[in-house]
């Protein structure tokens, strides 16, 4: 190597503290030098050694602060040279932030200095300008600050058309999940009935109290003032006709077979389903769930079972209750608005109404019960091990519970109109 050429070597061992990825070589960079040490002149007879070569001292790596934002480096930036420096580097100013290095008095750089810099810098590294530095340095430096870059993993977009067809997916799947539970809640309840021993009446009589008595304050005040808004709304156009006495015609019919019975399953939906989905869904997190299959105890006929015949058997009576709430409403709008008295309302009620108005509205309201029931309890075992999914699945169980009632009063809407009904 002669004059004026510069010296490349390869650090293979890095310091313990000191983490560098295996693909960077640790290529140490030097300026030239003047004369290579211990030439001889070509005039000069060549000498043997008098003993053996102390090995080169490593100039110490510096890093001083010349002006506002800028820094110097000096000495050997390596293993040799950093030595306890590595971790005891000056702290930079936080404002302004290290914008400069100046890298014309460095003598060696290899990877191991090229990562320390780079921790030191933190995040001005990417942004802060490199002067006066060598070729081979520079390009170490460089490839240090891209493989110290974090680099972000942007999630796949899906089109329009894959994510409905993963929608429908998950949908039929799910409502084949249900089938299946409504099978196994079957089957259950035929065990149950071959040894009613086995079905534990206190839980009803509990289920019974909590869906169906705790909620009377909320249904007859819900029904009240629908029965009012419905014979507020009917007043208004039957007295432009003269026939204020069919509004107990309107009121009757409106509440028994279809008010009643759909406003006391949306709020049984909202109160009781969620609270029968959030109830199973913390024994599933809790390992309850497992627990019970663990020792011989069907979760089905502990829980399910219990919940579906104390609901089917309060929600008809809450909308008989709802039946009388909502007359009672009707029959105050229409004695303000029209001037019908209540003796002359149920004389009327009595008369025109038909036991069948009554019954139909009690038949749905059965049918709702056991669909929330089972909407609930459904969304409940299908939570998984966290606080989300219990919130995620009591949700999905209100809204699929209120969505499939109405489909089902719209269904028996038709049912009954192809009946005579």
């Amino acid at each position: 190597m002669g004059p004026g050429q510069a010296e490349y070597r390869f650090v293979a061992r890095l310091p313990t503290k000191v983490c560098a990825p295996a693909h960077l070589r640790a290529a140490t960079v030097r300026h030239p030098t003047d004369a290579l040490a211990g030439a001889a002149h070509p005039s000069e007879p060549m000498r043997a050694p008098a003993g053996p070569a102390a090995p080169p001292t490593a100039a110490p790596a510096t890093l001083t602060p010349a002006q506002d934002g800028e820094w110097a480096l000096g000495g050997e930036w390596t293993v040799q040279g950093l030595g306890p420096m590595a971790n005891a580097l000056p702290a930079p100013a936080a404002d302004p932030a290290p914008t400069v290095l100046d890298g014309s008095k460095l003598v060696a750089l290899d990877s191991a200095g090229a990562w320390v810099l780079q921790r030191w810098l933190g995040p001005q590294g990417g942004t802060a300008r490199l002067r006066g530095w060598p070729a081979r340095a520079l390009g170490l430096m460089t490839e240090v600050r891209a493989a110290a870059a974090p680099t972000l993993l942007q999630p796949p977009r899906r089109g329009l058309l894959q994510r409905t067809g993963r929608q429908t997916v998950a949908g039929v799947q799910q409502a084949l999940d249900f089938v299946a539970f409504v099978g196994q809640v079957a089957l259950a309840a035929a065990g149950v009935l071959r040894h009613m021993g086995r079905l534990r009446w206190r839980a009803v009589l509990h289920e019974v109290e909590i869906g169906g008595f705790d909620a009377l304050p909320i249904i007859g005040l819900t029904s009240f003032l629908l029965g009012v808004v419905v014979a507020y709304q009917g007043a208004d156009q039957l007295r432009h006709y003269g026939a204020n006495v069919f509004v107990v015609e309107l009121v009757g019919y409106a509440m028994l077979r279809e008010f009643a019975p759909l406003i006391g399953a949306i709020i049984i939906a909202g109160r009781s389903g969620s609270a029968h989905a959030a109830q199973i869904g913390t024994m599933v997190v809790t390992e309850e769930i497992d627990a019970m299959r663990t020792i011989g105890i069907d979760p089905l006929e502990r829980l399910v079972l219990p919940k579906i015949l104390a609901l089917a058997v309060a929600l008809p009576l809450l909308t008989v209750f709802a039946d009388l709430t909502g007359v009672l409403g009707g029959m105050v709008m229409a004695r303000s608005q029209l001037g019908i008295g209540f003796g002359e309302f149920a004389s009327r009620f009595g008369r025109v109404m038909q036991g069948s108005a009554l019954l139909i509205g009690v038949g749905k309201s059965f049918v709702f019960a056991i669909i929330i029931v089972l909407v609930g309890c459904f969304q409940g075992l299908r939570t998984r091990a966290s606080a989300d999914s219990v919130g995620r699945q009591t949700t999905l169980s209100v809204v699929q519970s209120i969505f499939l009632v109405i489909v089902a009063d719209a269904l028996f809407s038709v049912v009954f109109n192809v009946l005579g009904l």
